[in-house]
């Protein structure tokens, strides 16, 4: 079958397009591998409006429960599936998944989402696993009573430092620019801790260790004085490169990888493709932003549909 609309991603933006889809009797698939973005690993979600606070996990769990309440015969999933390829045939568009499954839509929502940069410095890829991680909410509690290095100082970063407070002895937090990026109010609550030191102008050099990972080296990048950390630990924050790799060659995409859209409408360079959340070249990657922009791409595609029949 040829379905009206396919929404490629699970998080905010792909629950609040499926939701609107659905309510709009828009027949529609909605392919992800799981629900909730990357805030799905967050200990504690305080932005998300109208609730005060809740976890990543609460948090995906409520949007997965939402878009299913009204899919009705209208919304299909693939879920645990990851789209590999999109093409075009006009008017319809072929799409192919990481397990060989093909779809065909007369219009799409990219809301896939970003995942996170890895850290590029010798001995990151050999200690990944082994000391160095991407995930606090994932492995603070095996760093109980050790020193560790977060790398980030946004508000990634200092998240993972206020997860790591429950367990570390000492926890580091290494800045590449002169000036923490983070929230004033999450800084403030990392870094009256005693047990926090921060650290600006930091360039990682290199990762150390024999088995497991036991020191960080970093030079100051505004005296060149080149230091040493003892930690156990490294824990990258150091932002997100857009899931836009299926889509290269088919939609304009900027320097970064992200695809540009009308931010009026969300669409994309192609007609029939909208885009919306972390994976556009929108300034703000936040999951109220997100929603915010499927919704208005759902609303500009629903009219384009009409016009289209």
């Amino acid at each position: 079958m040829i379905y009206d609309l396919i929404i490629v991603g699970g998080g905010p933006g792909g629950a609040a397009a499926g939701v609107y889809a659905a309510r709009k009797r828009i027949k529609s698939l909605l392919i992800t591998k799981d629900w909730g973005g990357q805030s799905n690993v967050s200990v504690e979600i305080q932005n998300w409006i109208g609730v005060v606070s809740m976890s990543g996990h609460e948090m995906m769990k409520k949007i997965e429960e939402h878009v299913k309440a009204y899919a009705d015969n209208i919304l299909a999933f693939d879920e645990g599936s990851l789209v590999a390829k999109i093409s075009q045939k006009n008017p319809i568009f072929d799409l192919e998944t990481d397990k060989g499954k093909k779809y065909q839509a007369k219009s799409i929502i990219v809301v896939s989402g970003s995942r996170r940069r890895k850290l590029d410095a010798p001995g990151s890829k050999e200690f990944e696993g082994k000391g160095v991680v991407y995930c606090a909410s994932c492995d603070a509690p095996l760093f109980k009573d050790k020193e560790v290095a977060v790398v980030g100082g946004g508000n990634a970063g200092f998240e993972s430092a206020q997860q790591l407070l429950a367990y570390a002895a000492k926890i580091y937090i290494l800045e590449y620019g002169e000036d923490f990026k983070a929230d004033e109010v999450t800084r403030e609550n990392v870094m009256k801790d005693k047990r926090v030191v921060p650290i600006t102008m930091a360039e990682i050099t290199e990762i150390k260790g024999n088995k497991l990972v036991n020191a960080l080296s970093y030079k100051n990048r505004k005296t060149g004085e080149n230091k040493e950390l003892s930690v156990q630990g490294v824990f990258v924050e150091i932002g997100s490169i857009p899931n836009s790799d299926f889509v290269k060659g088919l939609v304009e995409l900027n320097k970064h990888g992200e695809i540009a859209i009308d931010h009026k409408t969300c669409r994309t360079s192609v007609e029939g493709i909208w885009a919306a959340g972390d994976v556009t070249d929108s300034p703000y990657k936040q999951n109220n932003i997100s929603m915010g922009d499927a919704v208005k791409a759902l609303e500009d595609l629903y009219v384009w549909l009409q016009k289209n029949k």
